[in-house]
């Protein structure tokens, strides 16, 4: 799976006769081959499609790479060497890059041995990486059965007595043992009071009765993320314990009824927190109600309160509501749902229901 020929088809009307890209999940998603963090760039051009990368994946790269020329950089032949050949056969002028990516110092580094004039082109890229195609939908949905066979393996271990850091263990490995590449995230395994952060880092706490645990966690599965939470009841709990969950539960489906391409991401996000907030717990959910979600765990467009952009179709975004009582409980209750015109299609098929074990 590759993108260059998506991207390509965006410069003209951008100004752009071609655009870098260095960001891990930018190269990914052009190229649809991954090396970590600088270890690679790719260059799309009105003319042509190219990659660069050192000894230790040039091999791998012209095995993974299609429609693109692949180009081995060394100490003797730096990328700066490499893509200004480039820029001059292909007559390359204004050059996109990712200002929302990019850090200063490689700005000043890349505008000083690139001849060519740098233009920001973050805004062009996410607008492409937001739509996603059968193909990612296929990856994520993959990436989501997945977690799902790990949660429902995990619930055998929900007893009384293990520690928060003993399930977070035990999700990763039956993830990468159903065959995750790797964590879209550290999971996160919080009870008790612990549940009132809603990115509680996992401890020693063993769970207890009368507590909830909550467990967010996710899993890449061909260069795709997954991502879900639910949050499950250890014994007998108190009646506002049941009630704030399906508050939460209300204001999760209240945001999916929502939610459909051409809607502001804010009135998704109202939409579940008018629910909250009508039940007199406003003031404990702080979140948005949704990030978007695909090659990076975090990428837009957001369901948040500050996105007044309508939401495009076959967009995926998270469903997450939650209400955080400090030092007492948290609820959280989260699915991954793909925008369309007339509504959206839910890809997390787990139950949601308050399930006491």
């Amino acid at each position: 799976m590759e993108h260059f020929t998506r991207i390509a088809a965006q410069l003209e009307q951008n100004g752009l006769d071609a655009v870098l890209l260095t960001c891990e999940a930018n190269r990914f998603y052009a190229s649809g081959f991954r090396t970590p963090g600088r270890d690679g760039v790719a260059l799309v051009t009105r003319r042509g499609n190219y990659y660069f990368t050192d000894s230790r994946y040039t091999e791998a790269a012209h095995r993974a790479v299609a429609n693109a020329q692949i180009e081995g950089i060394s100490a003797e032949h730096p990328y700066s060497e490499r893509i200004n050949a480039v820029l001059r056969s292909d007559g390359v002028q204004t050059l996109g890059f990712e200002d929302e990516y990019m850090t200063v110092a490689d700005h000043v580094r890349w505008s000083k041995a690139l001849k060519a004039k740098l233009v920001p082109a973050t805004k062009m890229l996410r607008a492409l990486r937001e739509v996603k195609d059968a193909e990612e939908i296929k990856r994520l949905v993959a990436a989501q059965r997945i977690a799902e066979r790990a949660l429902e393996e995990i619930k055998n271990d929900l007893r009384e007595g293990a520690a928060e850091t003993a399930i977070a263990a035990r999700l990763q490995y039956l993830m990468l043992t159903y065959g995750a590449e790797k964590m879209s995230f550290d999971p996160i395994v919080v009870s008790g009071a612990n549940g009132s952060m809603p990115h509680g880092v996992p401890t020693e706490k063993p769970l207890r009765r009368g507590e909830f645990v909550t467990m967010d966690f996710g899993c890449v599965f061909g260069g795709y993320c997954s991502d879900m939470t639910r949050t499950f009841a250890l014994g007998e709990i108190t009646d506002e314990m049941r009630k704030v969950y399906e508050i939460v539960l209300a204001a999760q489906r209240a945001g999916i009824s929502a939610a459909r391409a051409g809607v502001a991401g804010r009135a998704v996000d109202g939409a579940a927190r008018a629910v909250i907030e009508n039940a007199g717990y406003g003031e404990y959910f702080g979140h948005a109600f949704g990030h978007g979600v695909g090659a990076e765990i975090h990428e837009t467009p957001n369901a948040s309160p500050s996105n007044e952009e309508p939401l495009p179709a076959l967009a995926v975004i998270s469903a997450e509501p939650g209400i955080y009582l400090p030092a007492r409980f948290g609820v959280r209750i989260e699915d991954v749902i793909i925008l369309t015109e007339t509504g959206c299609e839910d890809i997390t098929l787990a139950p949601k229901e308050l399930t006491i074990l």
